[in-house]
């Protein structure tokens, strides 16, 4: 599978409603949006490197496949997609769809797009939601975790040994 990063780096010479029909690629990813437009769909898919959109078109599916994807599939949902690259119209890099599968189905859906996590307390009790929905709470824990690892590191290249004081723990 293809990072999305790495495909909006390989396909950026696409023009506005090419499709590289020789490219086979494969994605998985978590969907953030659901957009369905009668035969058409478009998925948002989100994986650790960014964001890519899925371009889900009936006729090239199939009419069973579609239907799936259109009544099992959530926003939350963690699925796999293999097609080819495609630039919309509108200039948005999307992986045209030939066929999808379902790797982990979300128990709740995430909460909306438009409204999101806004309330601090809900945010705060939780904070994996957080960490799915809002990029820059995400970046945070990213830089926090390397600070601590290379503190760490630092640390353990000198001789120093870490304990643990129970004073907080239960």
């Amino acid at each position: 599978t293809a990072a999305a990063a790495d495909l909006q780096r390989d396909y950026a010479h696409l023009e506005n409603g090419a499709e590289d029909d020789t490219a086979d690629v494969a994605v998985a990813g978590r969907i953030m949006t659901r957009r369905v437009f009668g035969k058409l769909a478009f998925f948002t898919l989100q994986d650790a490197s960014g964001t890519i959109q899925l371009y889900l078109d009936k006729a090239r599916m199939g009419p069973d496949a579609f239907a799936n994807l259109k009544a099992y599939t959530d926003a939350g949902d963690i699925i796999g997609a293999a097609g080819t690259t495609k630039r919309t119209e509108k200039g948005e890099l999307s992986v045209y769809v030939t066929q999808w599968t379902m790797l982990t189905k979300s128990l709740q859906p995430l909460p909306d797009k438009f409204h999101g996590l806004t309330d601090v307390e809900k945010r705060y009790r939780n904070r994996h939601l957080d960490l799915i929905v809002n990029p820059d709470v995400r970046q945070v824990f990213v830089t926090r975790a390397r600070i601590t690892s290379a503190i760490r590191r630092f640390l353990d290249d000198r001789g120093f040994l870490e304990m643990e004081t129970p004073a907080l723990h239960a």
